[in-house]
């Protein structure tokens, strides 16, 4: 027969003092003395009552619950990110609840369905990119829930984000090979509909104006951001009657399939074709070659949104205030995929 649970009743039948009194002091309540607070505290683990979080915070009217969505968990970049989150969340004794958007709207809808049907304190989210119609975010908004973007935000729904600077990123990835001496500098882009993508096709078009370099239509390639994307496209821009002998691909994977698409045809790299990709996923630095990338600064971005979406509500001003963005510096990794120079 399983031994009864331990009652809030108990304890303040133990001590002489009320129930209330006994629920004020297991959470801490300002109102209550030190010493009461550790002699419930005491009685409570000599009795082995096991405080109930979540129906302390509903009577408190919060669930302590963080809602994140991302887009996956199979890439590390986010799964980075939200390392960076749990650790700010858990300093605050709060619960992170992650859903997997798939990179599918309606994965994405229920995502929220759900965090509101939880009652969550907020959600912390990374849009898909197949996400182009944005009413399950604003019903966040509409419901008074504070929602803050990380990576992939949109600033059409006027809510706090942090992001990395993706155009300098791609501006300075896309000059590190034309100082390696590229002379055709091919990019493979993501969906343009994505902000993010869009930048970093921003970036390497400015990088080469500025360093006075022509932009040929032919050698900019649109893919879905994978390793088969990327293998595609390389395939493409290698029937072209010139190749490209620099490549900035617009994320990691996508630099992978290109590598693989090279490896085949026989190509040396860096020699023949110098590859940068966007993203520092951890498999870059072990492959051979090792790929040069753009670092996002990962557990950062995480930490930095969730000390963002603490500071509003605890100033009580999350949706009525402007949105504050913050904005965060990449750092460029250079590896064997593109040193011609100084080997």
């Amino acid at each position: 027969m399983a031994a009864s649970k331990s009652t809030i009743q108990d304890i303040a039948r133990e001590l002489n003092i009320t129930a209330s009194t006994v629920s004020r002091a297991l959470n801490g309540h300002e109102a209550i003395s030190e010493a009461t607070k550790q002699a419930v505290n005491k009685t409570a683990q000599k009795l082995k009552y096991r405080h109930n979080k979540i129906a302390s915070s509903l009577r408190l009217g919060k669930s302590k619950i963080i809602g994140v969505i991302i887009p996956s968990a199979e890439i590390n970049f986010f799964g980075s990110v939200v390392h960076g989150i749990e650790k700010v969340a858990s300093e605050r004794d709060y619960n992170v609840l992650i859903y997997q958007s798939n990179e599918q709207t309606d994965y994405e809808q229920k995502a929220v369905e759900t965090f509101l049907r939880s009652r969550v304190d907020g959600v912390l989210a990374s849009i898909s990119k197949e996400t182009t119609n944005l009413e399950h975010y604003m019903e966040i908004k509409k419901r008074g829930v504070p929602l803050v973007l990380f990576d992939r935000a949109n600033d059409e729904l006027e809510v706090p984000s942090v992001v990395i600077d993706d155009y300098l990123g791609a501006y300075k990835a896309t000059e590190h090979l034309i100082e390696q001496g590229c002379k055709r500098i091919a990019h493979i882009g993501g969906q343009q509909h994505v902000f993010i993508f869009k930048q970093r096709l921003k970036g390497y078009l400015d990088a080469l104006k500025k360093n006075g370099m022509p932009v040929k239509e032919e050698l900019i390639r649109y893919g879905e951001v994978s390793i088969a994307s990327g293998t595609k496209c390389m395939n493409e821009l290698l029937s072209l009657s010139q190749p490209p002998d620099g490549v900035f691909a617009v994320e990691d994977f996508t630099a992978l399939g290109v590598i693989q698409a090279l490896k085949a045809a026989g190509k040396k790299i860096p020699d023949d074709v110098a590859i940068i990709g966007f993203a520092n996923e951890p498999f870059g630095a072990y492959i051979t070659p090792s790929l040069s990338t753009v670092d996002q600064q990962t557990i950062r971005m995480g930490e930095t949104a969730a000390h963002l979406f603490f500071d509003k509500i605890e100033k009580k001003e999350f949706y009525k205030t402007a949105p504050e963005k913050k904005v965060l510096e990449p750092v460029l990794i250079y590896r064997n995929s593109s040193l011609r120079k100084n080997r």
